[in-house]
Parts: structure tokens; sequence; C-alpha cells
């Protein structure tokens, strides 16, 4: 890669950073996309490999949000009841 796409490269890194701290995230997501389009016209064959195998990681993701939510679900549960139980020892 040469110089230049490099410092274009981190250049647009550095700017979403600043943008996404700013809370401007439409321009975030634009110096975002910036470099990663200089990365994949750099590197099509990788971009091509990441991909294919995006639903992978999206349907894995989900199965790992659905697990941590039913776990609050039964954490909510559980200290709901212990406070009822609580309740009612207090209560007599």
């Amino acid at each position: 890669m040469d110089g230049w796409k490099k410092a274009v490269v981190v250049g647009s890194i550095g700017v979403a950073t600043v943008l996404f701290l700013k809370k401007k995230y439409p321009a975030g997501v634009l110096a975002t996309g910036l470099g990663l389009a200089l990365l994949a016209s750099e590197y099509p064959g990788k971009f091509e490999k990441v991909r294919r195998s995006l639903p992978d990681y999206f349907e894995r993701g989900m199965q790992v949000m659905e697990m941590a939510a039913r776990a609050g679900q039964r954490i909510a549960q559980a200290a709901g009841q212990s406070a009822v139980d609580a309740w009612d020892e207090v209560r007599g």
C-alpha cells in the first residue's frame, strides 16, 4: 500500500474518532466509510471473505443477545421474588 493511502486510512480513522466523540455520528460514519472503501479497493479478496462471513457473525451476535436477555429476565424475576418473600417475612 502506498504511503498516501496509509495516511488517508489512518487520517479517516482519526477524524471518525473525533467526530464520534463530538456526537456527529453521520459525519463519523462517512469518514469511516472513506477509510474502509480505500482498504477494500486495496485488498478486495480479503474484504470479499469478510463480506461472505458477515451473516454468520450477525447470527451469532443475535444468539448472544437473546441469551443475555433471557438471563436478565431470570435475574429480574429472582430479584422480584426475593423482594416479595422479604416483604412477606416483614409483614409476618
